[in-house]
C-alpha cells in the first residue's frame, strides 16, 4: 500500500472510534437522565403524590442512607431531593432530556418562573451552551435584559413549530451588556464597535442566537456613493439578514431613517428571494422609554448598551 492507503486507513480507525465514543457519551447522558428523572417519579408516588412528596422527607433520608452505602455519593439526601425535583420540574418528553446534562438541570431547577426556566433551556439548545456558559448567562440576568415586554409564554423549542416561529425581539437584550477592561469614559464608537465584534467572533451571546457575522462598516455602494453600515449580520434563525448600528448617545428619531435606509438597500439589493425580510437593531447609549412608546417601525428593535469594566462589576 502506498503512503495515503495506510494514512486513510488510521484515519478511518480514529473516525470510528470518536463517532462510537459521542455516541456512547451521548447515551450514557440520556440513561443517567432518564434515571435520576424516573428516580424522583417513583419518589413522589411513594411518597402520596406531588403535593405531599414537598413535605415528606422521611422515605428520602431513609433510603438515601442505603443506597448510599450501597452505591456511594450519588444517592445523598440531598441529590435524592434534586431528582424529586427535576420530576416535579420537569414533566417532559425524552427529546428535551437528551439536550441537557445534569448539571445543566441542576441550574435550572432554582429558576421558578417556567418561562425564564424556558428561555435559558432555549439558549441551551440552540446555542449549544456548556454549564459554565449557562452560568454566565443566568448571572448576567440574560433573561430579565430581553427587550420585549411579554415575557409570560415562552415556549421550549423542542419541536420544529416553535423553533422557526423566533423573532429578533425573543433574543435581543436590553441592555447589552459590553465588557472591558479600557477606561469606558475613553471609548468612542469606533471602540465599541470593536468590542461588539470581539464578542460574537469569541462566541458572546449577548445579541442573541443564529448571528453570522457579514462585515463591519459594510459597504453599500449607490450611484457613486458609497454608505457603510456598522455591522451586517445574517440571522439563521429568523433566515434574515440584520444591520446594526451603533450609537454612543442617547436615542434620536433620526437615527431611525438611517437604519431603514441600509434595510431598503439590503433587500432591494442582496437579499434573495429565499430571504425573510432585513431587519434593523438600532444599539443606543440612551434611550427614553416614553418617546419609545411612539415609535412603530416595523422590522427595527431598539436597545442600549451597558458597559462594564469587569466580570464583578452588578448589571
Amino acid at each position: 500500500m502506498h503512503e495515503q492507503d495506510y494514512f486513510n486507513e488510521i484515519r478511518n480507525i480514529i473516525e470510528n472510534v470518536e463517532v462510537n465514543k459521542k455516541v456512547r457519551e451521548y447515551k450514557n447522558n440520556y440513561d443517567d437522565l432518564m434515571a435520576k428523572w424516573n428516580i424522583g417519579k417513583l419518589l413522589v408516588k411513594a411518597q402520596g403524590g406531588e403535593k405531599r412528596a414537598k413535605y415528606g422527607d422521611y422515605l428520602i433520608k431513609k433510603w438515601s442512607e442505603i443506597f448510599s452505602k450501597e452505591y456511594g455519593n450519588g444517592y445523598s439526601i440531598r441529590n435524592m431531593k434534586y431528582m424529586r425535583q427535576f420530576y416535579t420540574t420537569f414533566p417532559i418528553g425524552q427529546s428535551l432530556i437528551a439536550q441537557l446534562t445534569w448539571t445543566h438541570i441542576l441550574q435550572l431547577l432554582p429558576i421558578k418562573n417556567e418561562s425564564e426556566r424556558n428561555y435559558y433551556i432555549n439558549q441551551i439548545i440552540l446555542n449549544n451552551l456548556s454549564s459554565r456558559e449557562l452560568i454566565n448567562e443566568i448571572k448576567s440576568n440574560a433573561f430579565e435584559r430581553l427587550s420585549y415586554a411579554d415575557k409570560e409564554n415562552i415556549k421550549l423549542i423542542t419541536n420544529d413549530e416553535n423553533k422557526y416561529n423566533l423573532t429578533l425581539s425573543d433574543m435581543i437584550k436590553d441592555p447589552i451588556i459590553i465588557k472591558t477592561d479600557k477606561d469606558i469614559n475613553s471609548l468612542n464608537e469606533k471602540a465599541i464597535h470593536k468590542l461588539l465584534i470581539e464578542m460574537i467572533e469569541n462566541g458572546f451571546l449577548e445579541l442573541g442566537s443564529g448571528f453570522a457575522l457579514i462585515g463591519h462598516e459594510y459597504p453599500l455602494k449607490i450611484n457613486n456613493k458609497t454608505y457603510h453600515t456598522d455591522l451586517l449580520f445574517f440571522n439563521v434563525e429568523i433566515n434574515a439578514y440584520v444591520v446594526v448600528e451603533v450609537k454612543n448617545e442617547e436615542y434620536k428619531p433620526s437615527q431611525i431613517g438611517q437604519v431603514k435606509f441600509y434595510m431598503d438597500y439590503i433587500d432591494k439589493n442582496i437579499k434573495k428571494e429565499h430571504h425573510s425580510k432585513t431587519e434593523g437593531i438600532l444599539i443606543v447609549k440612551e434611550k427614553d422609554k416614553y418617546v419609545m412608546k411612539y415609535i412603530n417601525d416595523k422590522g427595527i428593535y431598539i436597545t442600549s448598551f451597558k458597559l462594564l469594566n469587569n466580570i464583578k462589576e452588578k448589571i
